[in-house]
C-alpha cells in the first residue's frame, strides 16, 4: 500500500515539474492499461459463453448408481473447444422453491468433471449427495450444478 502510494505521489510529481515528458508516457501507460484489461474483460466473456454451452444435468438415481454415490451427473459438451477441466457447486431444491437445501460445510464434497471432454462428447458419472439439511430425503428433491469454473484447450 505504501509502494502505490510512493508511486502515485511520484508520478504527480513528474508531471507537475516535467509535463511535456510525464504526459504522453502517461497516456501510454494508460491505453497499454486499458488493452490489457479489454483483453481479460473478453477472455473472461469467452469462458462464460463456452460454460454456458455445457448441459450438466444432476439426477438422483439410487438405481445405477453405488449407494453411497446416488448421485448421477451427465455432461455433454457442446462448446466447440475440448474440456480440460470443470469444477461446480450443488444446490439442492424442493420442486418449485429456490430455496438451497444443501448444508454448506467442511466435508461437502467437491464436484469435478472429466480432467479432458472433446467437443461434442458425453461423460457419465455417479458422485456423493451434498449434506442436505435435516427432514429432507433426496428423492423428492431437484438438484442443479451452480457456479460452474472450468478451462477449455484450445483446439
Amino acid at each position: 500500500m505504501l509502494i502505490g502510494a510512493l508511486l502515485i505521489l511520484t508520478w504527480l510529481v513528474l508531471l507537475v515539474r516535467y509535463p511535456l515528458r510525464a504526459v504522453p508516457i502517461s497516456l501510454g501507460a494508460l491505453l497499454l492499461l486499458g488493452l490489457v484489461a479489454g483483453w481479460v474483460l473478453w477472455q473472461e466473456h469467452r469462458e462464460r459463453q463456452l460454460l454456458g454451452r455445457l448441459e450438466l444435468h444432476l439426477n438422483y438415481a439410487p438405481g445405477p448408481c453405488p449407494a453411497a454415490q446416488p448421485l448421477r451427473v451427465t455432461l455433454r459438451n457442446n462448446s466447440g473447444r475440448a474440456l480440460r477441466g470443470l469444477r461446480w457447486d450443488v444446490t439442492a431444491h424442493v420442486p418449485g422453491t429456490r430455496i438451497n437445501l444443501v448444508q454448506n460445510a467442511y466435508d461437502t464434497p467437491i464436484y469435478q468433471g472429466p480432467g479432458d471432454l472433446q467437443s461434442g462428447a458425453q461423460w457419465q458419472s455417479c458422485l456423493p449427495l451434498p449434506p442436505l439439511r435435516a427432514g429432507y430425503r433426496a428423492s423428492t428433491l431437484e438438484f442443479q450444478a451452480e457456479n460452474l469454473r472450468g478451462r477449455f484447450g484450445d483446439d
